[in-house]
């Protein structure tokens, strides 16, 4: 079977044994998969030394084609998934820290999101596979993995879904594909939700989806989803005194940070978020299936072979988001 790889920096399409259901799990046949920032991330930043342990696509959609485990899943339905899951036990689970978990970092989908067949382990069953609407486009049903990771970066800002929370504002920095995503999250919160971009065509994009900036306000909580360290001083412009500002990206430059002063005197609070627990890819689900979140033509498509080309795109802004048909 073909399987994306990165071989000496650059990525290859190469043949492969198709992955053979020896553990309690599933086979699963891919439809497409999403290209995430964090792939772009891993392929820029890859060694020789850290290259063969990258794994390249995670926000997979697929048919299951084999399952040898006790499940509501069977043979022949269209799933989306998420490719980690942690362990619930260790000290960082309970602390609700569950991207923090060994399990976590150390489970994975195998062997690449970007392959003709990929195997999942009785835990990805469990914890993070969904059955899709088939209303849904497959390129639609591919966020389910990214809406979690903002919907938990929603959560961790202290939004609770099944309260009332439109007596709040937020302010989304950065609107390329999470940050709009993000910003959808918010409304489902019914959060009031307003984005910034330095891009005229992102800040038009998002417009059109019903998101404006207003210059003149100050914003309870600031959502950072922009890769440079620029967006900081962005935050601290227009968070209130007392608010939050939750971090969702990294940035190529490390050493600008947060003023430790400005942080103190403002009495803010500065929040990570990084990757979702099974709750929030469960809610996912429910918010993409009922299509209260609504994610249709947004992605590029390109094919298997021309996942290079989605890269190099991706990386010089040529697109908004790539799908990867396999």
């Amino acid at each position: 079977m073909k399987s994306a790889k990165l071989i000496n920096g650059k990525i290859q399409i190469i043949n492969t044994e198709k992955p053979v259901l020896d553990i309690k799990g599933a086979i699963i046949k891919v439809l497409g998969s999403g290209l995430c920032g964090s792939d772009l991330v891993k392929i820029k930043h890859a060694t020789p030394e850290t290259e063969n342990k990258i794994v390249l696509g995670h926000e997979v959609v697929g048919i299951i084609e084999e399952i040898n485990v006790n499940s509501s899943f069977k043979k022949g339905d269209i799933v989306a998934l998420g490719h980690h899951y942690p362990c619930f036990d260790c000290e960082y689970c309970k602390n609700g820290s569950y991207s923090m978990c060994q399990t976590f970092k150390k489970s994975n989908i195998y062997p690449a999101g970007f392959s003709e067949y990929i195997r999942v382990n009785e835990n990805h069953l469990k914890y993070t596979v969904y059955k899709m609407n088939d209303e849904l486009k497959n390129d639609e049903k591919a966020f389910l993995e990214p809406l979690s990771c903002c919907l938990r970066a929603i959560r961790r800002a202290g939004f609770d879904y099944n309260q009332d929370n439109s007596k709040f504002n937020s302010l989304v920095i950065g609107l390329g594909s999470i940050g709009l995503l993000m910003l959808k999250g918010l409304k489902a919160f019914n959060v009031q939700a307003f984005g910034f971009d330095i891009s005229d065509k992102r800040t038009k994009l998002a417009l059109e989806h019903g998101f404006n900036f207003d210059e003149n306000k100050k914003y309870d909580t600031v959502f950072l989803t922009a890769g440079s360290s620029k967006a900081i001083d962005t935050a601290l412009k227009y968070v209130i005194n007392g608010g939050k500002i939750i971090v969702f990206s990294s940035v190529e430059d490390d050493l600008k940070g947060f003023l430790n002063n400005e942080i103190y005197y403002r009495e803010l609070s500065v929040i990570a978020s990084y990757s979702p627990s099974p709750e929030d890819i469960k809610l996912s689900s429910e918010l993409l299936n009922k299509k209260i979140v609504k994610v249709h033509n947004l992605s590029t498509h390109y094919k298997l072979d021309n996942l290079a080309q989605a890269v190099d795109d991706s990386l010089n802004n040529k697109i908004f988001k790539a799908y990867i048909e396999v």
